[in-house]
């Protein structure tokens, strides 16, 4: 620090600060840490904003997935039911049931028709 003037007691009792041989004040290490630590803290804030965005997309694209799978999970198992139903439906077993179920009756059959069942169920189930 050759040709710094060292910190020395003017007569008013103030400390001056050295300056270099190029006229720039020094700064004290204490304030220059302060400055380093501000510095830091506001790269620190600026990395912050910037990364806000894109990991808020990443965030909200994920729990979209999530829903949009099982979405799919669901409409998969209610496809698989339904392709279930629509083989029963097909098969020649289900028609027939369905038609007597209706009151239909292929040709050459009698119909009978039995009336009364519930109650005849209620006395013989009071024995």
């Amino acid at each position: 620090m050759s040709g710094a003037a060292a910190d020395e007691n003017s007569g008013s009792g103030r400390i001056r600060s050295a300056v270099y041989e190029d006229g720039c004040p020094m700064l004290r290490p204490r304030r220059r840490r302060r400055l380093a630590r501000w510095a830091v803290l506001g790269l620190v804030l600026l990395l912050a904003l910037l990364y806000y965005r894109p990991v808020r997309a990443y965030v909200e694209t994920k729990r979209t997935l999530q829903a949009r799978t099982a979405e799919v999970a669901t409409l998969t198992a209610r496809k698989r039911a339904l392709e279930e139903r629509l083989s029963e439906i097909r098969s020649g077993a289900t028609l027939v049931r369905g038609a007597r179920r209706l009151g239909l009756v292929k040709p050459g059959e009698r119909l009978f028709i039995v009336r009364g069942i519930p109650a005849w169920r209620r006395a013989h189930a009071r024995r």
